[in-house]
């Protein structure tokens, strides 16, 4: 159409999958990518993961980027530079529902967004607010583990330590990749947070 100015052209890309299935990595790989594209890039990560490292994202093969750890959805949103181009964000579903629209408005003051987090919680149920950050994603990667027990494809995340709160930050003492088969559904009360 002519006569209108071109708009920035942001996105969202999510990155999601169980436990142990590289979401932390294939988000690290898509960092180092843009940096040797010479596109700025800010790195955020939930205050309460501290798991390997307070200010950096640390997958569990211990690759890590520096990032900035933050409380708060809205705390990303004002830490975000004029001059950045890429925006990082791992373990999204650990944010508060308002990263759904800092993502969006992000995405639309023209900045690549880059969001990885669990789509399952440890009863197997979508943990929020992944599907609705997944909804207005341009981009969708969904990446698997191998399930502890069989060695199949894995998309959930088996708790192996009682506690009925669906956040229960840990690693490989808490957690196993499963597959569907192997997964056994614990009928837990689900507390809110």
């Amino acid at each position: 159409m002519r006569g209108v100015p071109a708009r920035p052209t942001g996105s969202v890309e999510v990155i999601t999958g169980s436990m142990f299935s590289g979401k932390t990595e294939e988000l690290i790989r898509r960092i180092k990518r843009a940096i040797l594209a010479r596109q700025r890039v800010q790195a955020f990560k939930p205050r309460i993961d501290d798991r390997y490292d307070a200010h950096r994202i640390v997958s569990h093969e211990a690759v890590s980027v520096e990032a900035v750890a933050v409380g708060t959805s809205a705390s990303i949103e004002e830490r975000v530079l004029d001059e950045t181009d890429v925006v990082a964000i791992d373990e999204a579903q650990f944010f508060d529902r308002g990263i759904i629209e800092v993502c969006d408005k992000l995405a639309n003051r023209g900045l690549r967004v880059i969001a990885a987090g669990l789509d399952q919680d440890y009863l197997g149920r979508p943990f929020p607010p992944m599907p609705e950050l997944m909804a207005i994603a341009e981009e969708v990667t969904k990446v698997h583990a191998v399930c502890a027990v069989c060695g199949g494809p894995a998309s959930r995340s088996q708790r192996l330590i009682p506690k009925a709160t669906t956040v229960l930050v840990g690693g490989a003492e808490s957690y196993e990749a499963r597959c569907r088969g192997c997964f056994e559904d614990r009928d837990v009360p689900r507390t809110e947070f």
